[in-house]
């Protein structure tokens, strides 16, 4: 190990409740009124509790710079723009990604409640964080749910070498059995995710072959090369270039966000969430009972030799967080620094009353 990847791997553990309450202190002092800077403060700290770090509190200080930049408008939260049937349009109006995809989630519970399916778009939309906090909250309300979303191009189409699509993730969520987590799914159509490539960055560690490009085109395990003017690559090859294709087009054209390597593009997130209310089709105990049983078949298949046990989606971002509850989150020390010194640089941002937004609360339960 070299020293750079010694300083690297130097890190801190966190309690869940200190972590959020921290980051809510930014987040009010970036401008955000009380009950929003706990929502998007307890929507970063739940996903480094579930071990989604990349998708955790490393995202403030982009998130403040952007505030700062006027890219994100801390005192807004959303709104529903138009409602067509069992479909809706929420406009994001430049607010924090988590409060808009929160109202979004709220207005698709709500149409399924009441056509059994359901589809929202979310216009002028801001970074919403890890796609499964939706598709996990309203698979909890008896919905088969999916969310996919374009975001700005870093990922180069299969057999090419430019930046031509975002790294467009896509989560299923499914109830399973009562009082069991959801089974979600939830990932980026791109090899990897770019903020899983900036942790690796900021440790110092080589990532995986067959994730990113150089700047010339050439395969490359330094993930510093991507910030180089490198690219992305899609997982799977030509498989998850074509989904990362039809989710480029269906998030960014019906979300008016555009298409990300084309003019006029302004780094919206291209969000789309579908719902579908289980028991219009089957009771919704006999959809869970089922789910379960295929669930526990996995579960007791013989594992592969070099493999321990078989888990389905879901399982080990539960794992994590039942682990981190107890002892911690591991965080980088030069993230936990970085946070530290925002402390005190983050007064007259912005400012304002709190609109209706999700319910949710305080997401990361620490």
């Amino acid at each position: 190990m070299t020293s750079m990847q010694a300083e690297g791997h130097r890190e801190r553990m966190i309690g869940a409740r200190e972590l959020a309450d921290l980051a809510t202190e930014l987040l009010e002092g970036a401008g955000l009124p009380s009950r929003s800077a706990r929502h998007v403060a307890g929507s970063l700290v739940a996903s480094n509790l579930l071990g989604h770090d990349s998708h955790g509190v490393r995202r403030l200080p982009g998130y403040i710079a952007a505030v700062r930049e006027g890219l994100i408008a801390p005192s807004r939260t959303g709104r529903v723009l138009s409602r067509h049937g069992a479909t809706a349009v929420v406009d994001g109006e430049r607010a924090f990604g988590q409060l808009a995809a929160g109202l979004a989630s709220d207005e698709l519970i709500s149409l399924c409640e009441e056509f059994a399916v359901g589809v929202v778009t979310v216009q002028d939309c801001n970074h919403i964080g890890r796609l499964g906090e939706y598709t996990a909250r309203m698979a909890d309300e008896g919905l088969v749910a999916l969310a996919l979303s374009n975001a700005d191009a870093t990922v180069a189409p299969y057999g090419g070498r430019e930046r031509r699509m975002g790294t467009n993730p896509m989560s299923w969520g499914l109830p399973r059995g009562e009082g069991r987590p959801p089974l979600v799914m939830d990932w980026a159509t791109a090899a990897v995710a770019e903020g899983k490539l900036a942790l690796a960055r900021t440790r110092g560690l080589p990532v995986a072959d067959g994730l990113l490009l150089d700047s010339e085109g050439a395969g490359s395990r330094d993930p510093g090369d991507f910030y180089k003017g490198g690219a992305l690559l899609p997982f799977g090859g030509h498989k998850g270039y074509g989904l990362s294709v039809v989710i480029e087009i269906v998030g960014g054209l019906l979300s008016r966000a555009g298409i990300s390597s084309s003019p006029g593009y302004e780094g919206h997130f291209g969000t789309v969430l579908i719902g579908v209310r289980i028991d219009a089709f089957v009771p919704l105990a006999e959809f869970r009972a089922e789910t379960e049983q295929f669930c526990a078949a996995l579960a007791a298949t013989a594992p592969a030799q070099g493999e321990k046990e078989v888990l389905v989606p879901g399982e080990p971002e539960e794992r994590t967080r039942m682990h981190r509850r107890r002892h911690g989150i591991p965080l980088p020390s030069s993230t936990w620094e970085e946070l530290l010194a925002l402390r005190g640089d983050t007064a007259g941002l912005g400012g304002g009353q709190p609109g209706p937004y999700s319910n949710q609360g305080d997401l990361a339960d620490p």
